[in-house]
């Protein structure tokens, strides 16, 4: 029970760590930002997923994914047509030319809804089509690539690949995706109104809740023999190959892992923004995503969160404060923390952080000492222990002659 314990907190600092991070998320945040603040840093928390998710099979297991915007926006699709089937019931649709059918379907001219979103009138299905899919597609591609050895800066250039080929097929299938303006409009899940500052504060809670699920989940595997081989196959893979293990099916794992993961955090970005288009699935979102990890540092999975809220609170800050310059502020900002802090504000915090609480540590210990202390009562001399030449203590050779 206390080895499952020490690989869910990674040990009593990683404790530390989840608590602040919980008491900054849960607490401070949703006590001290209004409304729509709070909605933006739920917005934010869904890119988190992926970033944790990428410090997992980037950082440790080594596999530089360019397109996991493809499972987040996945992921936030499936979410999405389900919500737009509950809005356009024939009543709320009763002025179009089909009644009971999304709006861009009808525009497109197309008079019955497809057979590939019927299943979606079911919200469990719904939840395990946002599990699935993106998982089964990173299976495909993992598959794929892992299994003939394709690796390296090679995969990295197919994900990127298959980014750009989802993109411009939703885009071009605009009567079954919406095409370039996506899926909009959602209003109710289930009945329940989320568009209201009621259901945006639930919603912020739920997210942050997965969010911290996934993190325990990555530190208990990081933690378990299988996070060992991760590292091991990324420094040496052909010696772990040589060792007898299937490193591409490890790969595979990892790599489904994280695509789970940012499918999940997609799905809330639905839920939270009211909209899902292709402009979260391209080669430009995935690129951020992997950004988002580095700035936070690819072997923290705590660190991929603070990675994602300064990146996305600088952008904010940096459009609403500087609208004509704020994308060569954060150019620069990217462009400073590969140079100064190369392994992002996680090891930021390995190197300068310890470095001032040993200081202050010590300062506190100097403190203490220079205190004068009281003068201690003297005690009885205990007798030695040291043992003499022939091996006999000198307080046992006492009892004996007593």
């Amino acid at each position: 029970m206390h080895a499952a314990y020490e690989k869910l907190l990674g040990g009593r600092s990683g404790a530390v760590g989840l608590l602040v991070m919980a008491a900054l998320l849960l607490v401070v945040f949703p006590l001290t930002l209004d409304m729509f603040r709070l909605n933006l840093v739920g917005k934010y928390l869904s890119y988190a997923f992926v970033a944790v998710g990428l410090v997992l099979c980037w950082g440790y297991g080594g596999i530089l994914s360019l397109g996991q915007g493809v499972f987040f926006g996945l992921g936030g699709y499936c979410m999405a047509m389900f919500l737009k089937l509950e809005a356009s019931d024939p009543i709320s649709t009763k002025i179009q030319s089909t009644p009971g059918i999304p709006d861009f379907m009808d525009w497109n001219q197309i008079t019955a809804l497809p057979a590939m979103w019927e299943p979606f009138h079911s919200f469990a299905f719904t939840v395990l089509a946002v599990l699935l899919v993106p998982t089964l597609l990173a299976m495909l591609i993992g598959l794929a690539m892992f299994k003939r050895r394709v690796g390296d800066v090679y995969f990295s250039i197919v994900t990127q690949a298959i980014a750009a080929i989802l993109s411009i097929l939703i885009i071009g299938q605009q009567g079954l995706t919406g095409g370039v303006n996506g899926i909009t409009d959602l209003k109710t899940l289930m009945g329940w109104d989320i568009r209201t500052d009621h259901a945006k504060l639930v919603l912020y809670f739920v997210n942050a809740g997965l969010l911290f699920g996934c993190i325990l989940f990555g530190r208990y595997v990081l933690g378990s023999k299988l996070g060992r081989l991760l590292v091991a196959m990324r420094d040496k893979e052909e010696r772990v190959r040589f060792s007898g293990y299937d490193v591409a099916s490890f790969k595979v794992f990892v790599y489904c892992v994280a695509a789970m993961f940012s499918a999940i955090g997609g799905a809330m970005f639905t839920l939270q923004v009211g909209f899902m288009s292709p402009s979260f699935v391209g080669i430009v979102p995935s690129i951020e995503m992997v950004i988002f990890a580095a700035v936070g540092g690819r072997m923290s999975l705590l660190g991929a969160v603070y990675g994602t809220l300064l990146v996305n609170f600088g952008k904010t800050y940096f459009s609403e404060t500087f609208p004509e310059l704020w994308l060569f502020l954060m150019g620069g900002l990217f462009i400073a923390v590969v140079m100064y802090f190369p392994n992002g504000l996680a090891g930021l915090w390995q190197t300068q952080g310890k470095r001032l609480m040993g200081r202050l540590r010590g300062s506190s210990r100097a403190a203490v000492a220079e205190t004068p202390a009281a003068p201690a009562k003297s005690a009885p001399r205990a007798a030695s222990t040291e043992p003499t030449r022939d091996g006999i203590e000198p307080g046992a050779t006492l009892e004996a002659s007593k």
